[in-house]
């Protein structure tokens, strides 16, 4: 058994595509996975399944929770070992200053790569930091100039599709989970 994490996109904001967690878990359990627990309303779940083709997986996910909801799912499919590596492989001082500066992750879909997303994410100079990862995008602005920050223009750009953004906090407890039993 292989050990995930579904990153859900479009739930649960601005009032759109509204699950409740007990809903997703429970979709998830009729999908046969195993160990299945979600964390917080922003749809994450964590589950274990048997080795089976990744994009495969993906696509028997996506059409589980499209027929049980009625939306078009889209997700992100991040292994234990994965998410262990955005972790690791973060930029130095990533996450360590939370008093000064915002950190988010920005998860994103094959075949979307790191090095063509950053050629497409606007930044601001002085405000935002943006660093390439495995399959990701660190970014971090300044807490004093957020509104200065050019994230939010992302949510109104085509590469937005095929990502689903985590804060910091966030990625270190699914990491936690996926390493929990």
């Amino acid at each position: 058994m292989v050990r995930y994490v579904a990153l859900l996109r479009g739930i649960n904001v601005g009032g759109k595509n509204l699950i409740r967690m007990a809903d997703l878990k429970a979709c998830f359990e009729d999908m046969d996975f195993e160990g299945v627990a979600t964390y917080i309303q922003s749809g994450n779940v964590v589950f274990s399944a048997g080795a089976e083709n990744r994009a495969e997986l993906v696509q028997r996910i996506e059409a589980g929770l499209s027929e049980r909801f009625g939306y078009a799912a889209n997700i992100v499919l991040r292994s234990r070992e994965e998410l262990r590596d955005v972790v690791e492989h973060a930029p130095a001082g990533f996450g360590t200053a939370p008093a000064l500066r915002r950190y988010d992750v920005l998860y994103l879909k094959e075949p979307l790569t790191a090095a063509d997303a950053l050629r497409q994410i606007p930044s601001r100079e002085g405000v935002d930091e943006v660093h390439a990862g495995l399959g990701v995008v660190y970014f971090s602005r300044l807490i004093s100039r957020a509104t200065q920050s050019r994230l939010s223009r992302i949510a109104s750009m085509p590469i937005y599709a095929s990502m689903t953004i985590r804060n910091w906090n966030t990625t270190m407890r699914l990491k936690k989970l996926l390493e929990g039993p």
